[in-house]
């Protein structure tokens, strides 16, 4: 046989033959090199961008915590980002002496009225919405997210001068109505995208067996919205809590303080006093601190819900 025929084998494609091919000398032709997987190469600026970010977050934190627990001669003597060597309890005793949980109190009050009407009127509004075989649920729809779009500092006036029309100055009904009113459209934003996700042949079956919408709703909308209701409670909980606006605005007198505004009266009080201050911010912080942890997987599930498809 003479060298310059092209071996070929008949069991596979003329392409893999040719890559054994040999040349006229009799040599093989180099084999194609293989292409290589793109290296996972570690991405060194974005860590760094992350654990600048990471401090820049938890360096704060870290000093209100460490303050909290050291009088004023020890902050002013030693470095303030060290712990100090004999920490105290004093300044959250003062703190809870000056009223604390009359704050507290009222910072509960308003934070759990505000939430359940909001999770009770977002939940049937998107159930509405979603059910609603009409134009009119679509357009009530467009009408609750035109709320997102509108800043709570440019209505500050006119829901001042409704309070006082309504005669509500200066009650805790004057910091629930106006958050119940801005937390809805974004709550039932996150809810009609949950109810959404409800099959259909479930709806049907429950028809076929005879219940009627407010069974339907209590008995599937509301167990398969668990992780929706949890975001918007936990978020929206969040919101009131540190809510800061309203309460200088629509309050005055000390029997209707919430903790924000209370903090910023120990500002006032303790002008000297860092210490005392941050113990307050510590303790104003804890309630909200162990909610989150313990609702933190649901808040996840709520805001991601609806990213895979």
């Amino acid at each position: 046989m003479s060298t310059d025929t092209v071996k070929t084998d008949p069991g596979k494609t003329p392409e893999r033959s040719a890559e054994k091919a040999v040349t006229p000398r009799g040599e093989s032709a180099p084999r194609r090199r293989k292409a290589r997987k793109p290296t996972e190469r570690p991405n060194v600026l974005a860590g760094i961008s992350g654990w600048l970010w990471l401090a820049v977050i938890i360096l704060p934190i870290y000093f209100i915590v460490i303050t909290a627990f050291r009088d004023r001669t020890d902050l002013a003597q030693s470095n303030p980002l060290v712990p100090s060597a004999e920490p105290t309890l004093g300044n959250f005793v003062r703190v809870i002496e000056n009223d604390f949980f009359h704050f507290f109190l009222n910072s509960v009050i308003v934070t759990l009225s505000t939430v359940a009407v909001v999770l009770a009127v977002s939940l049937m509004a998107s159930y509405y919405i979603v059910r609603s075989i009409s134009a009119g649920g679509q357009r009530l729809f467009s009408v609750i997210l035109l709320g997102i779009a509108i800043p709570v500092q440019a209505t500050i006036i006119p829901v001042y001068y409704l309070i006082r029309q309504l005669g509500l100055y200066d009650t805790l009904w004057a910091l629930i109505l106006p958050q119940i009113a801005f937390a809805i459209p974004l709550s039932v934003l996150i809810i009609v995208n949950f109810v959404r996700d409800i099959p259909q042949e479930l709806f049907e079956s429950m028809r076929v067996d005879g219940a009627g919408e407010w069974k339907i709703l209590w008995n599937l909308v509301v167990p398969m919205s668990i992780p929706a209701l949890m975001t918007v409670g936990i978020y929206q909980a969040l919101q009131v809590w540190n809510g800061f606006l309203f309460p200088l605005i629509l309050t005055q007198s000390r029997d209707v303080r919430v903790l924000p505004l209370s903090l910023w009266e120990y500002q006032g009080q303790f002008a000297i006093d860092v210490p005392a201050t941050l113990a307050a911010v510590v303790l104003s912080a804890v309630p909200l601190l162990v909610a989150y942890i313990l609702g933190r997987r649901y808040i996840v599930a709520g805001l991601t819900a609806g990213f895979g498809k």
